[in-house]
């Protein structure tokens, strides 16, 4: 069950600020918090948090070309979910499938940075894939969101969107659902996304057919205070 829309007080005056692990995520957990954040002025930007090098082997060393296309691809959905090139775009390059600890030096420099940047870009909520995400980075950058939450003393609304798992538990969060999303424009954001949707860097990750009929809306979800 639904209990707040992001069109209606005090959700409609929030700047937006997603975080994603990989290229894709945005489009497949956030894309129309994106479309609408964009169109109404309140999306901050868009973080990346790894360089997403290990959805397909490569040889060693050899994974740059892979995650150049990835970048490309990237700005190419933000820009066919926004129809903009004026967002901010960020990418972390945390190494794919191998996510810095929260008490390692590289998870603290990203926390502070992230912090620094949330001020800098007026960022009043920040959109991240869910804790009990099955894969280590989606979890990771849970967890790093919630760090800069932490930092952020109360400022910063922390809202969880999930990829790959089921929506939380209703004792523990409330729902927060976003205007939808015209049709096909998920899709035609998603088909940016080719590395990950075809063989074009040869064997590996490739998103199952099931996965790409998306919901036109996005569920958030944010954690009830106890």
């Amino acid at each position: 069950m639904v209990d707040l829309v992001l069109s209606t007080k005090p959700w409609r005056a929030l700047r937006w600020l997603v975080l994603a692990p990989h290229p894709d995520d945005e489009t497949l957990g956030a894309g129309a918090l994106i479309v609408q954040t964009a169109k109404e002025g309140r999306l901050a930007g868009l973080i990346y948090l790894t360089d997403g090098s290990g959805s397909h082997a490569t040889a060693s060393g050899g994974s740059g070309k892979l995650v150049r296309s990835r970048k490309r691809e990237a700005a190419a959905a933000l820009y066919r979910l926004t129809a903009s090139r004026g967002h901010s775009l960020l990418h972390l390059d945390w190494k794919d499938a191998a996510p810095a600890q929260s008490h390692d030096p590289l998870f603290e420099r990203a926390a502070r940075r992230l912090n620094a940047l949330c001020r800098r870009w007026r960022v009043d909520a920040l959109a991240v894939t869910a804790t009990h995400e099955p894969h280590c980075d989606h979890e990771a950058a849970a967890l790093l969101a919630y760090a800069v939450g932490k930092r952020a003393r109360g400022r910063l609304i922390v809202a969880e969107y999930v990829v790959w798992a089921q929506a939380p538990c209703a004792q523990t969060h409330r729902a927060l659902r976003t205007t939808p999303m015209l049709r096909g424009q998920r899709r035609y954001a998603l088909a940016a996304h080719r590395s990950q949707l075809t063989a074009s860097h040869g064997p590996g990750f490739r998103l199952p057919a099931d996965r790409r009929a998306m919901p036109a809306s996005d569920i958030l979800y944010l954690r009830r205070a106890f």
